[in-house]
């Protein structure tokens, strides 16, 4: 992975419920996008099956070998209707809901540390870019407590170790039809998505070019 900055950005693939997963074809269109901006960034792409194991294996192999400066991901949320931007990353994992693997977890929380970890104040910046392209994008501090949340707080754990990523931001999106289309009357589609994730793409890159500056 060449470039002066480099962008790992991450989707999930399906899981129960959820046989199709937005964030696939989003992952593909945003790295296909050529704008002077970007001219410079390497942007690397991966799409995690919905596993703890997978998680916990591949995070680590795709931080060591693309060095990302930035960490952008997305997951998709069933049920809600609009983009979230996630603020933080919960102390909690569902005892409930097994992942792929059948794997289900035999305590409530990720790490015996704080009961939350907090993604920084750049998630503001990205979500004033999201809102700039016309659609509903709203903070929240809820990642839920399944593989989005899992992957948000081993995020935010790499981010603090000197050779990992300066900073992360994880994305939920709503569900969307196969075609891309919205799933409600007025809803976000695949074409809102991609707007919105190219918006979010260039801040994230305007912030990683400052901090690279600021070193």
């Amino acid at each position: 992975m060449t470039g002066n900055l480099r962008i790992l950005v991450t989707g999930f693939g399906p899981f129960p419920g959820a046989p199709f997963n937005p964030t696939i074809p989003l992952v593909e269109r945003l790295t296909r996008l050529r704008r002077p901006a970007l001219d410079d960034v390497a942007i690397a792409t991966h799409i995690f099956d919905v596993a703890y194991a997978t998680v916990d294996r591949e995070l680590p192999q795709l931080l060591a070998t693309h060095r990302p400066h930035a960490l952008l991901m997305f997951g998709l949320a069933a049920r809600t209707p609009w983009l979230r931007i996630e603020t933080r990353a919960r102390n909690a994992v569902t005892t409930i809901w097994p992942d792929l693997d059948g794997t289900r977890v035999g305590k409530g929380s990720i790490a015996g540390t704080a009961d939350a970890r907090a993604f920084g104040p750049h998630v503001f910046r990205l979500l004033r870019a999201a809102r700039t392209t016309g659609i509903d994008a709203r903070a929240s501090r809820d990642a839920g407590s399944y593989l989005c949340n899992y992957l948000c707080w081993r995020a935010i754990e790499a981010t603090y170790h000197h050779a990992g990523p300066r900073f992360a931001a994880f994305i939920h999106v709503p569900p969307l039809r196969r075609d891309g289309s919205a799933r409600v009357p007025g809803g976000l589609t695949l074409e809102h998505l991609v707007d919105a994730g190219e918006a979010m793409l260039l801040e994230t890159v305007k912030a990683a070019r400052q901090a690279s500056h600021s070193l």
